[in-house]
């Protein structure tokens, strides 16, 4: 449907606080891309694959309580697509 495929690609915006252990990996991530591709990766790109991926490993957060609960159900079902 038309009106479907239209809204999949309205963007919102979203705040994430990130600690800098955090940004600095993001930032080695599009480095790295950059450095081996000659594209970088944005930051919103990375963190919109890093949500696409848990979307097609269909995580959910049935029963997780904080952030490390979620790391651990997203590394149990890596490799799982």
């Amino acid at each position: 449907m038309v009106i479907k495929s239209i809204a999949k690609n309205i963007k919102f915006r979203a705040i994430a606080l990130l600690n800098r252990e955090e940004v600095e990996f993001l930032e080695k991530l599009g480095m790295d891309a950059l450095f081996s591709t000659g594209h970088k990766l944005t930051k919103v790109d990375m963190i919109a694959a890093f949500i696409d991926a848990a979307i097609r490993l269909k995580i959910t957060g049935h029963g997780v309580m904080n952030k490390e609960a979620l790391v651990e159900r997203i590394l149990a079902n890596r490799g799982k697509t």
